[in-house]
């Protein structure tokens, strides 16, 4: 069991003596035969019980558990958990109170993202640097810049030996306390790597294609991985630095995966994996927590579930976010409501960068927040207007990104017109997000 509450509450209904926990925490360990140590600043109970035998339990065995009243301790939440199974293992803070508790299951997270790296940095320094001040360090992944593959694109992710290394890594590195090569850099958790079971992946023909030129024509892909034999691709559809190779027949695509790995495009080694699909319930529109609408979809050209064609409409429906997601297809356990201000609450500042993703539900806030992260230039929205044959005056943004470090810029505009100004700005920024 892990419990790390991450918010400060005030007050609460009753909070019981020192003198009355500590009894009432010698009574559980007398009665259960756990041991109880304060570690790390949180305090864990078991790990391993009386009488275990073999390894500790696999990954996918432990469940996060949020907002558990302050005055409550393991003498209560013990009993509860057992009702669930044997516990092998609880970690408990307390800075929180009030609402009911949430349970999810918890990501053994080994990996984190570092931004703001200088991008002339390659990836043995990035290596180095990191083995230097945290402990444990696996492996450091790095990813060229688009246009100009001799730089990186000012981020990289961490890999840790263990989630434990890697949680106290992220403690080691906040911002403010160390700056490699004089930078102030940003880090976080790294977004868990999308799992999908063997199953599916043995009926992919998808190839993913990263590190490709700018330059590089869907045209060019598609000859060089017809080379090793000719007519077995079926279409490419490249986005930026990267593209997905479709073949007819799976047994192709496994085999031209071997061949086309690192490989040489236009000057570029290439990276080739087999496509992960894509769950159109679990897909990127669950960066917005699901608040985009059906008829959004249609407007940025999705495909159709039954035929896989794509839909278009002749008039463009509204983007708009109802305030609790009322009419959202996304998960029913994002919270998008309000709550009230209590007198005596403590309002304390903070940057919407310092956020996670899950709290923006607006798909301009997200790219703002995403050119912040890959510390690019804030994005820059262009209107333009035409009119329609019934004098309707419909609207498109143009949005253009730049890179800060190597003075790049890409543009992004949707095939989409609307009657709003809110709805274009929103449909740009939902395009530009789908090429980055």
């Amino acid at each position: 069991m892990h419990e790390e509450n991450k918010s400060a509450a005030n007050g609460c209904s009753k909070i019981r003596s020192g003198a009355q926990n500590g009894a009432a925490l010698l009574a559980l360990m007398e009665k259960t035969g756990y041991s109880m140590v304060q570690q790390n600043g949180q305090r864990k109970f078991g790990g391993p019980p009386p009488g275990w035998e073999g390894p500790p339990p696999p990954r996918g065995c432990e469940v996060f558990v949020g907002k558990i009243p302050r005055d409550m301790y393991e003498d209560e939440l013990v009993p509860v958990f057992e009702r669930a199974g044997k516990i092998y293992e609880l970690r408990l803070m307390m800075e929180f109170s009030g609402k009911f508790i949430g349970v999810c299951v918890s990501l053994d997270n080994c990996r984190l993202f570092i931004g703001a790296i200088p991008k002339d940095k390659k990836k043995e320094e990035i290596l180095n640097e990191m083995k230097k001040v945290t402990e444990g360090v696996v492996d450091v992944i790095v990813y060229p810049n688009a246009t100009d593959k001799t730089k990186n694109r000012g981020f990289a992710f961490v890999e840790y030996e263990s989630h434990r290394a890697a949680a106290m890594a992220r403690r080691r590195l906040i911002p403010g306390t160390f700056q490699p090569w004089g930078h102030t850099i940003q880090v976080d958790w790294a977004d868990p790597e999308k799992v999908v079971d063997e199953e599916t992946m043995q009926r992919v023909k998808v190839l993913y294609v990263r590190n490709l030129m700018i330059s590089t024509t869907e045209d060019k892909i598609k000859a060089e991985f017809n080379k090793f034999k000719p007519g077995v691709v079926e279409r490419v559809k490249k986005l930026r630095d990267y593209a997905f190779v479709h073949f007819f027949h799976r047994e192709d695509a496994v085999a031209a995966m071997s061949v086309m790995n690192g490989k040489c495009i236009d000057g570029a080694s290439i990276e080739v994996t087999l496509a992960k699909p894509v769950n159109k319930e679990s897909s990127w529109k669950q960066h917005f927590n699901g608040q985009i609408s059906p008829s959004s979809e249609n407007l940025l050209g999705f495909p159709n579930k039954e035929d896989g064609t794509q839909k278009s409409l002749a008039k463009p429906a509204s983007l708009s976010v109802r305030l609790n997601g009322q009419h959202s297809p996304g998960p029913p356990e994002v919270e998008r409501s309000t709550y009230p201000i209590f007198p005596g609450i403590k309002l304390t500042p903070i940057s919407m960068y310092s956020l996670k993703l899950s709290h923006f539900s607006s798909a301009v806030m997200h790219l703002d927040y995403f050119c912040h992260k890959n510390s690019w230039a804030p994005p820059e929205y262009c209107l333009y207007s035409t009119t329609s044959q019934d004098g309707k005056i419909l609207l498109v943004y143009k949005v253009l990104i730049s890179s800060i470090a190597d003075d790049s810029q890409s543009y992004f505009m949707p095939e989409k017109l609307c009657t709003t100004v809110e709805d274009a700005k929103e449909l740009a920024a939902q395009f530009t997000l789908l090429h980055l």
